[in-house]
This record gives structure tokens, C-alpha cells and sequence, in this order.
């Protein structure tokens, strides 16, 4: 007997026993229970942590096993991405959601749109967590509310083979709700701050926090200037901040990215705390640029002073009180950031870089792997970068490291349309298209993102609909350029009354009044017009 049928026997006997309760039908309790498999959103986290613990071992025996995901700024947009992606590809294996910072601060804030500078309010990033999952769970209640109602008129057709048919994809159904890595930005202030964010983060439903080492008040987007890094161990006990929310919550394979901008930050709020040569602080200040001083004389009113590799070292300090590091130590402090993290409860690895080259990412993996074998990164593929000059370029100098004669490029320009269909245009699209799995089987890349890749197609696509709905084509601009293709494509949003739940209304109606039940889904409802 399928797991459908045995649940419907099993609450038919409670329903039974209950003599006042000769309203309630079994199956339909049993369909309203499939419909909302996660009671609470700790739920989701748990079931979620499993997941991602799962694909990251598939991914040490396996390459090939990367995962990905888009981030999404809303509710509705991560809906209907993991409506696409069931749709297209049967299944969400590998597929995850992403939480930006940098969406949260520009689109949820109150305070309106901000640069990415944690100004916004903290609570917005849990918000919207929570936000996410609930619509991921009413597409679960949405797609098998169509596989009931198909049941329904199989067996009113008599049709059993389509009715075992339906069960089976009931037993099998495939939830929506997928894993989401949700960027918790600096920790917000000190660790206590960031525990105390962290558990609304997991309580909403994130199995996976991403963190990183910038000064919590200083927090920079990651492809700009002026970020400014903390000493490790204010780095770690925010990281330990994170794992004991976990923890508390009994989350206990809950996943920690840990993230460095060391690549592109030049300055750090503090110098490290030390005891001996060639400890973690020790080591943390050695990439200090700084004067050596020659004896206490040449100490001046308000100097700091350093012991730097045996020598008394006065540190560069801005008008600003940051200290600056020696010009060319980005590769080293962000190998030394990533191992420290690893060592010290991260799970995973997230290094910001300033452009998309699997070679400048497998260097520092590598190092990385002398020391923790197993290192895995999350990849940021930026919409910060300009992908079209940075791959054209790329094969631009492979060719001329080659010899290849390159005198009809000009590099500086390789932006230009006149380059699309040239060979060198079209090899870079394939070293493009082809830059998650090589970056996964060369650079360590466990898990591909875009950041912000929502945020610019609804850019994009309200751009060009009001370029024609408002100019001559008027109304063809909806028709032509969204409604038809909606039809045609099998968008589900085409009846946007039935993916807004009026279905799943009208069924529960019928479940608790019967004949009684005033439907909105009768023949006069303008969405039979889709089919």
C-alpha cells in the first residue's frame, strides 16, 4: 500500500473514534497535512542543514557535484525559481537559494534603498528568510493541490491506472523548500550581537550563515574600497557566536561560511593582541606596513609601536586610526584568514575577489589545502564583474602568451558588439559558459552563486516592457512580450489567480462546508480562459 493510502487508513481510525467528527474527511486532512510538511521553520532548518551536509561530501568524491543558486530579493521571486527549476529539470538536487546583503540593504530596508553597508535593519535579513520559506512551502501546497485535484477526476473517470499513477507522484512529491545560504553580513556588532541575529536567522529557517571578517561598523560591499578586516580572534568568536545558535537550537550540523575580503582590503581597525612570536596575532600583524625604529628617541607623542619580526615597527596609521598593510600581502592573509576559519568551526569557504579567473582562485585554494585538505569554497560569480571584457581579456592573453597573432583585438575595447561573433568573442563565451564546472574541478568551488541576479533581471524586464507599453505598441507590449510567453512556455504565474492560492481556498472550502462552499473557481472565473 502507498504512504498516501496507509496515512488516510491510519487518521480514519482517529476520525472514527471521534463520533462527533462525522464532517471531517480523512483524505482531506491527510492532503492538508502533505500540504504543510514543515510545521515550523526550525523544521526547515534541520531538514535543510542534512541536506547540505549530504552535497558537500557528494562533492568531495565527486567534482562534477557542485551545487548552485540565484539570490533572491522576495518571497514570490524564489517561489517561482524553484517552480522553473522542478519544471525544467524534475528536481531540486543541488539547487539552493541565496540570501544577499547587499539585495536586503538596496530593496527591504525601511529606511529605503542603501548602499551595502550594513545600515540596514538587521531584522529585515530574518524577514525575509521566513518570507522565502513561506513561499516555498505554498508551492509545495500549491503544485500537490493539482495533483489531488487530478486524482479527484481520475477517480471520478473511473481510471485506476491513473490513479496509481497520481499516488505515486503524492509519495514521491519533491518539496520546494530548498536549503538557503543567508548572508549575515559582519555580525551586525559584537558576537553577542551576532548570536542573538544568528538564532532569528535559524529560527526563520537558515541552515547555512555566511560571515565575514570586515569591522561590523565598517562594513563595505565586497567589490568596492575601504574595507577594513578585524584580527582573527574577533573573527573567530564571532564565528563561535554563530555555531552555539546552532547548537542551542538543535541544529547541530548547521553550516558556517566563512568569508574574507582580505583580497581587497588594505586596512584594519586594530592591531592583533600577541604573546609570543608567531602566534595568530603575531602573525596578523606581521602584514603591517609600517617604519622600523631605530631606538626610543624616535618614538613620537601618540606613535604606536609593534615588535614586528624581532624589530621595534611603527605601523602606517591614518588620520583615520586604521592601520595599513604592506602592499602585495592580500594572497597570503586571505590563505591565512581561510585556514584560521577552517581550523577554528567554519565549514566552508567564501573569498571575495576582484574577478572571475580560475587560476587566481586555484592558487589560493591550493595553499589552502596543504593545510586543510578538504577546503571547499562558496563562489561568488558577481554581477560586480564585467564578464564579457574579463573572459575576452582572459583569452586575449592566453592567445598572445601563445603567440597567436592578436593585432585585430583591441583589448582595451574587447567590450565592443563588433567582437560577438569573432572567434575570440565566441571562445570566450564557451570559457564563460563553461567557468562553474572547471572552477569546481580546479579551484575547490563546492557551491556557485550570482549575488544579485533577480535584482537585474526585474530591471531589465520592466525596462523593456515599459519601453513598449508605454510607447507605440501599447497593450502587444504585455501580450506579445509576457502573456503569450507565459502561455507558451507553461509559466504557471498565467493564472495568477490559482498560483496566489484561490484553488487551494476553494478545496479547503469544499473540505470544510461541503455543498455549502461558495467557490471563486466556477465557470465565470476568467482564468478558464488559460486552460
Amino acid at each position: 500500500m502507498s504512504q498516501y493510502l496507509k496515512e488516510i487508513e491510519a487518521l480514519s481510525s482517529v476520525v472514527g473514534a471521534n463520533k462527533t467528527w462525522h464532517d471531517i474527511n480523512p483524505e482531506s486532512a491527510v492532503r492538508m497535512r502533505l500540504q504543510n510538511r514543515f510545521n515550523t521553520h526550525l523544521d526547515i532548518a534541520k531538514y535543510n542543514a542534512k541536506i547540505m551536509r549530504e552535497d558537500m561530501a557528494a562533492y568531495d568524491a565527486d567534482t562534477s557535484k557542485y551545487t548552485q543558486s540565484l539570490g533572491c530579493w522576495h518571497g514570490f521571486i524564489g517561489q517561482q525559481k524553484m517552480i522553473s527549476i522542478k519544471k525544467h529539470f524534475g528536481n531540486t538536487k543541488g539547487r539552493y537559494l541565496y540570501l544577499s546583503g547587499w539585495m536586503v540593504a538596496a530593496l527591504r530596508s525601511e529606511f529605503g534603498p542603501l548602499p551595502d553597508q550594513s545600515m540596514h535593519e538587521k531584522t529585515v535579513v530574518a524577514d525575509l528568510i521566513r518570507e522565502l520559506y513561506t513561499f516555498l512551502k505554498q508551492a509545495d501546497a500549491w503544485e500537490l493541490n493539482h495533483l489531488f485535484r487530478d486524482l479527484d477526476d481520475a477517480k471520478a473517470a473511473g481510471d485506476e491506472a491513473k490513479q496509481k499513477e497520481l499516488i505515486n507522484k503524492i509519495d514521491n512529491f519533491e518539496t520546494h523548500v530548498v536549503p538557503i545560504i543567508a548572508d549575515i553580513d559582519a555580525g551586525f556588532g559584537n558576537p553577542e550581537a551576532t548570536y542573538l541575529l544568528a538564532k532569528k536567522l535559524i529560527e526563520a529557517g537558515a541552515c547555512c550563515i555566511q560571515i565575514e571578517n570586515q569591522v561590523s561598523d565598517e562594513k563595505q560591499c565586497g567589490h568596492q574600497d575601504g574595507k577594513v578586516t578585524v584580527p582573527h580572534a574577533d573573527f573567530l568568536a564571532k564565528i563561535n557566536a554563530v555555531r552555539y545558535a546552532f547548537l542551542e537550537l538543535g541544529v547541530d550540523d548547521g553550516v558556517i561560511v566563512a568569508r574574507t575580503d582580505s583580497l581587497g582590503a588594505g586596512l584594519t581597525q586594530k592591531i592583533a593582541m600577541t604573546s609570543e612570536p608567531g602566534d595568530l596575532g603575531d602573525k596578523y600583524n606581521s602584514f603591517l606596513d609600517g617604519e622600523e625604529i631605530a631606538s626610543a628617541e624616535d618614538i613620537n607623542n601618540g606613535d604606536v609601536v609593534i615588535k614586528q619580526g624581532g624589530k621595534l615597527v611603527r605601523p602606517k596609521r591614518l588620520a583615520s586610526g586604521l592601520f595599513e598593510f604592506k602592499k602585495g600581502t592580500g594572497v597570503d592573509r586571505v590563505v591565512l584568514d581561510c585556514v584560521t576559519s577552517l581550523q577554528n568551526g567554519a565549514d566552508l569557504l567564501w573569498i571575495e575577489t576582484e574577478k572571475p579567473h580560475v587560476g587566481q582562485i586555484a592558487e589560493m585554494v591550493n595553499r589552502i589545502r596543504e593545510e586543510v585538505p578538504d577546503a571547499k569554497l562558496v563562489y561568488n560569480n558577481s554581477p560586480s564583474f564585467n564578464w564579457t571584457l574579463n573572459f575576452r581579456q582572459q583569452v586575449f592573453d592566453a592567445w598572445e602568451q601563445e603567440g597567436k597573432d592578436v593585432s585585430s583585438y583591441d583589448r582595451a575595447k574587447l567590450m565592443s558588439q563588433e567582437y560577438d561573433d569573432t572567434e575570440l568573442g565566441k571562445l570566450a563565451d564557451e570559457w564563460t559558459q563553461d567557468f562553474q564546472r572547471k572552477a569546481s574541478a580546479e579551484a575547490g568551488i563546492f557551491h556557485h552563486l550570482i549575488t544579485l541576479p533577480t535584482y537585474h533581471t526585474a530591471a531589465l524586464s520592466t525596462d523593456n516592457l515599459a519601453k513598449g507599453y508605454f510607447g507605440d505598441e501599447g497593450m502587444l507590449a504585455y501580450v506579445a512580450g509576457v502573456q503569450r510567453k507565459e502561455i507558451r512556455e507553461g509559466i504557471a504565474t498565467v493564472k495568477h489567480q490559482d498560483m496566489a492560492g484561490s484553488n487551494i481556498g476553494d478545496d479547503h472550502k469544499e473540505y470544510f462546508s461541503g455543498e455549502a462552499a461558495l467557490k471563486a473557481g466556477g465557470k465565470d472565473n476568467t482564468m478558464n480562459q488559460f486552460g
